[in-house]
């Protein structure tokens, strides 16, 4: 009788995540940044980034201009395409964590549910979960893009922070108020989270 499945496995004969740390002298962790558009998210990823290559660690930052172009660029912004964005990402990330690689991550991502997926999917032992608590009356002053603007104006339906809700986390490993602070003070206290658990290994 033919097999219906023709997938042969050998996840038992690939190089471990162990062995990819061990090459790299580092731990791989998922750093998953979630907050309103305009908050902060990208740019401290960004510098967070920076002050770990500097360090000699090796990162990949995912972000909506790199998924939405390429990998999820058949998504739309449906609640079930939204979903699925977040489910493409997770899965990728997990790709990332098992090549021993430092994982960034930064997208609104508004509700529990939905990061409880993403966490699930990578793991939560290695999921860290940064709020980028920036007030939305901030976020709208900033209003990078133009996008809160066309949103009160009804041009952008179901956009989170004025005709979508955000679930603020609830139980983040940090929680990030740009208005208040500094993007290196941000990034400071993200290093005193994340450099323990990144360590090189000797």
């Amino acid at each position: 009788m033919e097999e219906k499945n023709h997938i042969y496995p050998i996840f038992d004969r690939m190089m471990t995540r162990q062995d990819k740390e061990e090459l790299l002298r580092q731990h791989s962790v998922m750093i998953w940044f979630t907050g309103l558009s305009g908050s902060g998210k990208s740019t401290i990823a960004i510098a967070l980034e920076r002050e770990l290559h500097g360090r000699g660690l090796l990162c990949r930052i995912l972000d909506g201009d790199n998924i939405r172009s390429g990998i999820n660029n058949n998504l739309g912004f449906s609640e079930t395409d939204r979903v699925e964005n977040i489910r493409r990402i997770a899965e990728v990330s997990k790709l990332f964590l098992d090549s021993g690689i430092i994982t960034i991550a930064a997208f609104i991502s508004p509700n529990n549910d939905i990061r409880e997926m993403a966490a699930n999917i990578i793991g939560k032992d290695d999921f860290l979960e940064i709020f980028v608590n920036t007030p939305l009356e901030e976020c709208e002053k900033r209003d990078v893009k133009g996008l809160y603007a066309k949103a009160r104006k009804g041009e952008i339906p179901n956009f989170t922070g004025i005709s979508a809700p955000f679930e603020v986390p609830e139980h983040p490993a940090l929680s990030l108020d740009t208005s208040q602070l500094t993007l290196e003070e941000s990034v400071n206290r993200l290093l005193e989270l994340v450099l323990p658990k990144v360590k090189n290994i000797k």
